[in-house]
Parts: structure tokens; C-alpha cells; sequence
């Protein structure tokens, strides 16, 4: 027994040993994100919004009421028990229907109650108040990215598709992590001003998700068929971090959020590169293209937006079908592959927000790279034909 006692005093005390080393190897490696979480973080996270700090001492104030309901509770039932034990000599009172404790029990608890729900309500009623927005923002959740469209405001008629840095991808998959934002990287974060009453309306195109930032004190989820609205208003500049909290599918965790809050003179400036972003790539789908022009584009698009899941080799992976040597790609029916991309196919989800260019671009990229030299070229036309 002492020997088995021995072996497994020493199995623990390796065991701890490397969960020390593991965690001092993770401090050493992995820092506080600002505006997003923090390495051993207690409590919740800072707020910059007023909603977030109403939650916040809403939080507190109901543990003070609970801690002292656990402590009168138990201390009566840990006093009762040690006062009147039958060693001492105590004997049990007979009573029952006592009218004074049943107006006691029904009182106080009421009178709890009140105190819980009134402040609650409260902050409850002001969260749900989405009125009078500067700025109102359509979240779509997919699997698994955000696409955000401006719908009213300074902005108005902006969209695009906020994904996980690619970057960050190739880390989790060799399985060496680093960097304080890692897997909070995206591409495309969105933009919001300070001080300004921002409504975010969430929806979803194929499963439930949910657009939560913690330092906003907001979680909305966004569901297929439905609307649903939230709204924050950030008190400070700056960049905060969230994600998707419902489970979507295998690649939850790739799903996250990023708000960049600006000043509203930068945030003016940013909206000003957008529409000239957006007036660059409005491209006249009646433009005839050169192959090797739309393969050059087309690998920037295909790089920005597919290789995620298809991977940069075409080869896919799991239940994400490979592009190089697809039938689907090599057919000479251009528009089984442009139907695809318009419409979305089993797990890969529509992709219509993408331009009548860019989707005939990527189309003809993946026809002629890889294994693919179909030398097959799709023109823009032919992706407006397809959408009518």
C-alpha cells in the first residue's frame, strides 16, 4: 500500500509539474488583447459602453445578494446543527404551521425578488432599445464568416465580408499558435465612430450564430429567416473583439468578431476609401477580358475568399471538396460552376455579393490553375446572364 501510496505521490507531482511548465510556457507566449480577452482574466471585461457597465454592476450587485443569501443560510443551518445537538443535551421543538414563518418565507423572498428584478429591468429594457440609431448595420452570420451591410447612416450602401486572416488559419493548422490576436485577426473588421448610437440588425444564410462583443455588453443571435437588432454606443477609440457564441458547425472558432472603433474625422475618411474602393471595382460587366488579365485577378480574389477552405493548393480537405481536377471545373458548361458560386452548394455558401468581375475571374482562375488548364475563359456578361 505505502509503495502504491509512493508511485502515486510521484505520478501527481509530474503531472503538476508539467502543467506548470505548459502554463508558464503559455504566459510567456500569450498576452492581454486590449479590447478583447486578457490572459487569466477573473473578471469581466472593461467596458466602454454605458450598457456594458450597467451589466457589469448589475453583475456585481446580484453576487452581493446571493453571497449574502448563502451565508445567512448556511450559517443558520451550520449554528442549528452545532447549538442543538443532541450531545448537548438539546431537544427538537413540535411545532408545524406556524403562521409567523410561513408570513416570513413568502415576505422575504418577495422583498428579494424586487430588489433583483427592478435594476435587471432596468438594464434589460434598455438594451432592447434600439431606437433613434446614427447608424444602422446588417450582421449576416455564415459558416463561417460576418458580411456587413450598411444600411442607414454615414456609410450607407457599404458591404463587405469579414473573414479570418489567412494567416491565422496556416497557424492553427500547423498547430503552432502565436501573437496575442490569435484566431481574432480577420481580414475586413468593422468600422464604427465613437459616440455614436450603432443598431446592428443579425441575421443568418444557413445556421444559428450569435454576434456578441463582451466589451460592448452585447449578444444578439442571428438567425436564418429572422431579424433580430442590439445596438452599443463606444465611449473610447479603439479595437475590440469578439465571436460567434453559438455552436455553427466545425469551424466555430473561426468565426470572430473585430470592431475598429474610429473618430468620426477618421471614421469620415474611412468611409471615403470605401466608396472608392467600391467605385474602382464596379467594373463594366460588359468589358471583354483577357485570360491571363482575369487569372491575375482572379488569384487575388480566389486567395482573399476561398483559400480558406479550398486551400491554396485547390486540394480542399474534410468535407470541403478540392477544386483541382473537379468535374464541376473541368466541364465546359461555364454555368454549372457560375451557379455555384451564385447559389451556394451543400456546405459552401452563397457568394452574390461578390461582383459580376470577380466572380467570372476566380471562375476562369480555378479552370486554369493547378492540374485545371482548361485554357476555358468566363466573361463577366456571362455571370450577369446567369444572375437574370
Amino acid at each position: 500500500m505505502n509503495k502504491m501510496n509512493s508511485i502515486c505521490a510521484k505520478a501527481w507531482q509530474t503531472l503538476a509539474g508539467l502543467g506548470l511548465l505548459l502554463f508558464a510556457k503559455l504566459a510567456v507566449a500569450t498576452g492581454d488583447l486590449p479590447g478583447g480577452p486578457a490572459v487569466l482574466q477573473m473578471d469581466l471585461p472593461p467596458a466602454v459602453t454605458g450598457i456594458a457597465r450597467d451589466q457589469r454592476w448589475l453583475h456585481n450587485f446580484m453576487m452581493v445578494i446571493c453571497l449574502v443569501i448563502f451565508v445567512g443560510v448556511f450559517g443558520v443551518m451550520f449554528y442549528s446543527i452545532m447549538a442543538h445537538r443532541k450531545s448537548k443535551g438539546a431537544k427538537s421543538a413540535n411545532f408545524h404551521e406556524s403562521t409567523t414563518v410561513e408570513i416570513i418565507w413568502t415576505i422575504v423572498p418577495f422583498i428579494i425578488v424586487i430588489f433583483m428584478a427592478l435594476p435587471a429591468t432596468k438594464v434589460v429594457v434598455a438594451m432592447k432599445d434600439t431606437s433613434s440609431a446614427d447608424l444602422t448595420i446588417k450582421a449576416t452570420g455564415m459558416q463561417w464568416k460576418w458580411g456587413y451591410d450598411y444600411l442607414k447612416g454615414e456609410g450607407e450602401g457599404i458591404g463587405f465580408v469579414s473573414t479570418l486572416d489567412s494567416a491565422q488559419r496556416q497557424m492553427s493548422d500547423s498547430g503552432k499558435p502565436s501573437g496575442d490576436d490569435y484566431l481574432f485577426k480577420v481580414d475586413h473588421p468593422l468600422v464604427v465612430p465613437v459616440d455614436k448610437k450603432v443598431r446592428i440588425i443579425t441575421t443568418a444564410n444557413d445556421v444559428i450564430h450569435a454576434f456578441a462583443v463582451p466589451s460592448f455588453g452585447i449578444k444578439q443571435d442571428a438567425i436564418p429567416g429572422f431579424v433580430r437588432d442590439t445596438w452599443f454606443r463606444a465611449e473610447k477609440v479603439g479595437d475590440y473583439h469578439g465571436q460567434c457564441q453559438e455552436l455553427c458547425g466545425k469551424e466555430h472558432a473561426y468565426m470572430p468578431i473585430h470592431v475598429k472603433v474610429l473618430s468620426q474625422a477618421d471614421y469620415t475618411k474611412w468611409v471615403e476609401g470605401q466608396r472608392a474602393e467600391i467605385a474602382a471595382k464596379a467594373d463594366d460587366p460588359s468589358k471583354v477580358w483577357e485570360l491571363a488579365d482575369l487569372i491575375a485577378r482572379g488569384q487575388k480574389i480566389y486567395s482573399g475568399n476561398c483559400a480558406a477552405c479550398h486551400q491554396p493548393s485547390g486540394k480542399g480537405g474534410g468535407a470541403v471538396k478540392p477544386l483541382d481536377g473537379a468535374a464541376v471545373v473541368l466541364d465546359a458548361d461555364k454555368t454549372k460552376q457560375i451557379g455555384v458560386l451564385l447559389n451556394g452548394q451543400n456546405a459552401m455558401p452563397s457568394w452574390k455579393q461578390l461582383s459580376d468581375t470577380e466572380i467570372a475571374a476566380v471562375i476562369t482562375y480555378t479552370k486554369n490553375n493547378w492540374s485545371n488548364k482548361t485554357g476555358q475563359l468566363v466573361q463577366p456578361s456571362d455571370v450577369v446572364a446567369a444572375r437574370h
